[in-house]
C-alpha cells in the first residue's frame, strides 16, 4: 500500500489518477481548492484510506507549511502528483500584467514551492516518485498561449535539474507533457482526434509514474509531433497559419 499524495485533485485527469490509486488500495492525500468536489472524490475513492485538504495553491507562502502536514500524516511518501493549472487567458495576459503573473505563478511558481519541500525530503529518505503535469505548450512558444507556455517551459527545465539532482537519492522525478484533454479545462476549445481523454490519459500518467519515466508525451503521438513544432525553422513557423496563427 504506497502514500499517495495528488495536489490538484479535483482536475478531471487528477481525479481519474486518484481512482486508480484507489482500486490498488493506495492511502490516499487530496488536496484541492473544491471543498464539494473534494468530498465527492473522496467518495470515489472510498476504497482505501483518504484524507483530503482544502487549500489554495496560489498563496504561495503556505504551500510549505502544506506540504510539511501531508509529510506529518504520513510518515513518508511514496508518491506525489502535481496537477494542478489555469490556461488563462492569453489576450488579457497581453494587456495585464496583473494577470500574465497570475498565470505564471500558477503554473510555475507554485509548483516550485511544492516541490522544494517535497523534493528535500525524498532526498533525505532516499527514495519516492514525483510526477508534474507540464504540457506540450511548453515546447514552443505560440502565439495562441505563449505565457501558459512559458510558465509550463519553465517548469519543464526545472524538473530536468531536479531530476537530475535526485538521480543519485533514487527518487524519480517525472515530466508529464499532456497535449489538449478533453475536459472543463478546455470546454470552450474546439475539439479534434489529437484530444485525449482523461481515463486514457490518466492510465498513461500512472505507468509513467510507476515506470519512473523521466519525460512523457501524453498521449504517446505528440511525442511524434512536437520535435517537428519545435525544430521547425522561425521564419517558416511564422508562414504555417496552424502553427503560427492565434
Amino acid at each position: 500500500m504506497s502514500r499517495v499524495v495528488v495536489f490538484g485533485a479535483t482536475s478531471a485527469i487528477a481525479a481519474e489518477v486518484c481512482a486508480l490509486h484507489a482500486q490498488r488500495g493506495d492511502r490516499l492525500f487530496l488536496v484541492g481548492r473544491n471543498a464539494e468536489k473534494l468530498s465527492a472524490l473522496a467518495r470515489r475513492c472510498g476504497g482505501g484510506p483518504v484524507t483530503t485538504r482544502q487549500h489554495d495553491f496560489g498563496q504561495l507562502e503556505t504551500n510549505e507549511a502544506l506540504v510539511a502536514d501531508v509529510i506529518a500524516h504520513f510518515g513518508t511518501v511514496d508518491t506525489v502528483l502535481i496537477a494542478h493549472g489555469d490556461l488563462g487567458d492569453q489576450l488579457e495576459s497581453e494587456r495585464s500584467f496583473a494577470h500574465a503573473e497570475e498565470i505564471l505563478r500558477t503554473n510555475f511558481l507554485s509548483v516550485v514551492s511544492l516541490l522544494i519541500p517535497l523534493a528535500n525530503h525524498m532526498e533525505h529518505v532516499r527514495a519516492g516518485r514525483i510526477g508534474v503535469i507540464t504540457s506540450v505548450a511548453g515546447d514552443r512558444g505560440r502565439p495562441r498561449n505563449y505565457t501558459y507556455g512559458a510558465a509550463k517551459g519553465a517548469l519543464n527545465v526545472y524538473l530536468q535539474g531536479l531530476r537530475t539532482r535526485l538521480y543519485a537519492a533514487g527518487v524519480h522525478v517525472t515530466t508529464l507533457k499532456l497535449g489538449p484533454v478533453d475536459s472543463p479545462m478546455t470546454v470552450g476549445h474546439e475539439k479534434n482526434v489529437l484530444f485525449g481523454k482523461p481515463e486514457s490519459v490518466a492510465q498513461s500518467i500512472l505507468h509513467a509514474i510507476d515506470d519512473g519515466t523521466a519525460e512523457a508525451y501524453v498521449p504517446a503521438v505528440w511525442g511524434a509531433i512536437m520535435p517537428v513544432v519545435k525544430n521547425t525553422p522561425e521564419r517558416l513557423f511564422q508562414k504555417l497559419g496552424f502553427l503560427s496563427g492565434r
